[in-house]
């Protein structure tokens, strides 16, 4: 029998809302803010988490959560997520229940996520089974990489009509194949990791680009959609290091311009003069 995908709502929602501010100059004006909302997530009627998020596309969100925490293997495993915004709610329906799932969720690490906050204790035994291309299979080269940033910062989103929120994208070579944003960058890394396993997308050939810091919890849930190459405006923690070095994965930092710092994988790049020349 044919596994299917599982069913998803539609649900939308104001991203942003007006606001009366009164600026340094003591003028008052109108302006707008990103409209966070809380998304408290069921899975097969047990309560699992409360998710703090712009609601730019929830019923992706909540895919990428339990594949990035875990939790399940396959979109197909789950039947339907239905988002209702009037409950701020989200209820995931599975084929055959998760196994475990009191003792899986029970176990959880405190970590700097915006949004988020918690990462299942589970996932950081499970680093030692995530393994990427080589190097050699995934070369990208300097004109890639300052396309790829030069194109997050033309994007045309509530970053810039509001500010106050992350961006995550996913390319394949310069081509974008798709941007998120919201309140908290690992909302928006798990909301690309839905939509890959909805569309049957491989990360392996592919970049990945944040606008927040790569933490230890950013590394691994871009390890676990198989990327091998993650860019950021921002920064890099130590242990987000430690695990990128430890994956083998390329891992890139104040990536502004023509500017970026690589902090580990380099020999995934390809260094071209003349852009060295004006860096």
């Amino acid at each position: 029998m044919r596994e299917t995908l599982p069913r998803l709502t539609e649900a939308t929602c104001e991203l942003t809302q007006a606001v009366d501010i009164v600026d340094a100059a003591g003028v008052r004006r109108t302006l707008e803010i990103p409209a966070e909302r809380p998304l408290t997530l069921y899975v097969d009627k047990r309560e699992l988490v409360t998710l703090m998020t712009l609601g730019q596309a929830p019923e992706l969100l909540v895919l990428g959560y339990l594949l990035n925490q875990g939790l399940i293997e396959r979109v197909q495993e789950v039947a339907s997520v239905t988002v209702d915004w009037e409950v701020q709610a989200a209820a995931v329906h599975t084929h055959a229940g998760i196994e475990d799932f009191a003792q899986r969720t029970a176990r959880r690490i405190v970590t700097t996520g915006c949004g988020q906050g918690t990462v299942f204790g589970e996932l950081m035994d499970d680093i030692g089974r995530m393994q990427l291309p080589s190097a050699h299979e995934s070369q990208v080269t300097q004109g890639t990489l300052l396309a790829i940033v030069e194109t997050m910062r033309q994007y045309p989103g509530v970053y810039r009509r509001a500010g106050s929120v992350h961006g995550t994208a996913l390319f394949h070579g310069t081509r974008l194949l798709q941007l998120v944003e919201d309140v908290g960058r690992h909302n928006a890394v798990d909301t690309i990791s839905g939509w890959m396993a909805m569309h049957g997308v491989q990360g392996s050939d592919k970049l990945l680009m944040t606008t927040g810091r790569l933490t230890s919890e950013m590394v691994m849930k871009a390890a676990r959609i198989g990327v091998p190459v993650v860019v950021s405006r921002n920064g890099v923690t130590a242990m987000g290091l430690a695990l990128a070095q430890r994956l083998g994965m390329t891992l890139l930092g104040r990536a502004n311009g023509r500017r970026f710092l690589c902090y580990c994988g380099d020999e995934r790049i390809v260094f071209e003069a003349e852009l060295q020349a004006l860096s």
